[in-house]
């Protein structure tokens, strides 16, 4: 089955996932619905989602969703707020990190200066691209390759990143929407079916 197929089938299954961000209708001063979409992509590392949103949660109540916020809070309180995403400690050092980026350079990054920053890899360098800045840029993750092999794709399922995720870049129209409803309909199904 083609990826084009997988993709109509899974939209007929579950319908539009309508990701990301969630705090986009509260207005702040200084809030980035382009950030929360970054924080959550480092935050989503090797955790669940609904981790994530206790985290994000917690930092959009205290004011400190956006970048300079993050950049200026003392380390320990930041932690506090994440905890519940796991690898808290670490986590936040990525995320002011992050936050220092982006306080740096104000237009869309490219995806090796994202890699160039510790703690961020090629699915979180990817998820940023694509949802924050609506790059046309297929994210790869445990789920695609499961759903890769349930679809008799066993060998593509095992090869390195950048092999699937330019197998979907050349079966797909470049188009970050698609992309970015497909990676949701992905995590969607590989949730509800394993």
């Amino acid at each position: 089955m083609l990826p084009l197929e997988i993709y109509k089938q899974l939209l007929v299954e579950f319908g539009p996932q309508h990701w990301w961000p969630k705090h986009c209708d509260k207005k702040r001063p200084g809030f980035d619905p382009r950030f929360e979409i970054i924080v959550g992509a480092v935050l989503t590392q090797n955790t669940s989602w609904k981790n994530v949103e206790k985290a994000i949660e917690c930092l959009f109540e205290k004011n400190l969703l956006d970048a300079e916020s993050i950049s200026k809070t003392p380390l320990r309180r930041l932690e506090s707020c994440i905890h519940s995403s796991g690898y808290y400690r670490q986590k936040a050092k990525k995320l002011k990190i992050v936050a220092r980026f982006f306080l740096e350079h104000k237009k869309r990054p490219n995806r090796e200066d994202l890699l160039s920053l510790w703690g961020v890899g090629k699915e979180t360098a990817d998820s940023i691209l694509l949802y924050a800045f609506n790059h046309p840029i297929f994210v790869v993750d445990v789920y695609t390759r499961r759903l890769l092999a349930a679809h008799k794709q066993k060998k593509l399922s095992e090869a390195d990143y950048d092999k699937i995720k330019g197998f979907f870049e050349t079966q797909l129209p470049s188009d970050a929407k698609l992309f970015n409803e497909y990676h949701a309909l992905i995590v969607r199904w590989g949730k509800e079916k394993i």
